[in-house]
């Protein structure tokens, strides 16, 4: 019985990584009506930082050889650097649901990426997902309406997009990483460093926090550095130490499913008929990308570690 339940700990792990990200579209959305992008994203990570800094006992820097910092130093840079960037703008100017529809289509450059870096063969339905999911994710951004709360969709929508391709670069670096190094550790180093990079931007950019503060904001930023940025990455980085990289990474698809339904409910965002129209374009195409007909899919990636971290989309 201890071990049935300790089996199903890494597939709960990441059901609830998956949950905490989508629940972050909605989050970042209170948060960048009362404070700027960059500010926003700072809290996060400083947020972060402060959490970890109670489970420095869990984290193994000694451990760390300098060949690996350049490998630490790429994965930070993609996520959450580059993520988080893009990501705070991307959701400045588009939904929380369109967002979360885009996210899904992480798998698809994962095994994009796979092929050119590691020379990896996809068999013929991986490129057809990969177009199919890219022509939805137009058809969705082409046919965006401009509302309050998305005044520039089709902007919005190339930032997430942008934020998937630093997630891809984080999920193809981590993988060499996460079988040598724990949660705790990954987890760590991520909101550390990204801390770090953050807070001269913030100094150089002029930021400000704002006299009149909205409780619902501080809220969500305290939401976003806690369970987001701490307790995602830390479920996700565990999941991903027990679980093959394939089947990690089609837990991803659960994204734009909660994100949708929290929009709704939340946000009271709503899709025209196209655009659901096209996240089936969407959807599909990442159904596509996973009909693997070869057993030697990512799961076996890179043999020197067989294991990636990733993501996301802190």
């Amino acid at each position: 019985m201890i071990t049935k339940h300790s089996s199903l700990l890494p597939q709960i792990s990441l059901c609830a990584a998956m949950t905490l990200w989508a629940s972050s579209f909605v989050a970042m959305k209170y948060a960048i009506v009362a404070f700027s992008p960059m500010l926003v994203v700072f809290c996060r990570m400083a947020i972060a930082s402060l959490v970890l800094l109670t489970q420095w006992h869990r984290i193994e820097l000694k451990k760390i050889p300098r060949a690996h910092w350049k490998t630490f130093a790429f994965l930070v840079l993609c996520e959450p650097c580059l993520l988080f960037i893009f990501e705070a703008h991307a959701l400045k100017y588009t939904s929380a649901s369109q967002a979360g529809m885009i996210c899904s289509i992480v798998p698809i450059f994962v095994a994009v990426g796979s092929y050119l870096l590691y020379k990896e063969k996809q068999p013929r339905i991986v490129w057809t997902g990969f177009i199919t999911a890219i022509g939805g994710v137009a058809l969705l951004s082409m046919k965006s309406i401009a509302t309050e709360t998305a005044p520039n969709p089709l902007l919005g929508n190339f930032f997430e997009m942008m934020a998937m391709l630093s997630a891809t670069g984080y999920i193809l670096t981590a993988k060499r990483l996460c079988a040598s190094y724990s949660a705790f550790t990954l987890t760590a180093l991520q909101a550390w460093i990204g801390t770090l990079f953050f807070f001269p931007i913030l100094l150089l950019s002029g930021e400000t926090i704002p006299t009149n503060v909205q409780p619902e904001a501080v809220m969500a930023i305290l939401y976003l550095g806690t369970a987001v940025s701490f307790g995602a990455y830390l479920f996700y980085n565990y999941g991903l130490r027990h679980v093959p990289a394939a089947q990690a990474s089609a837990y991803g698809n659960l994204i734009p499913v909660i994100a949708l339904g929290l929009g709704h409910i939340i946000l009271s965002e709503t899709l025209t008929v196209l655009q659901y129209a096209a996240c089936v374009f969407v959807l599909a195409g990442v159904w596509m990308s996973q009909r693997r007909t070869s057993p030697k899919t990512t799961e076996n990636l890179p043999t020197e570690t067989q294991r990636r971290s990733a993501i996301q989309e802190q």
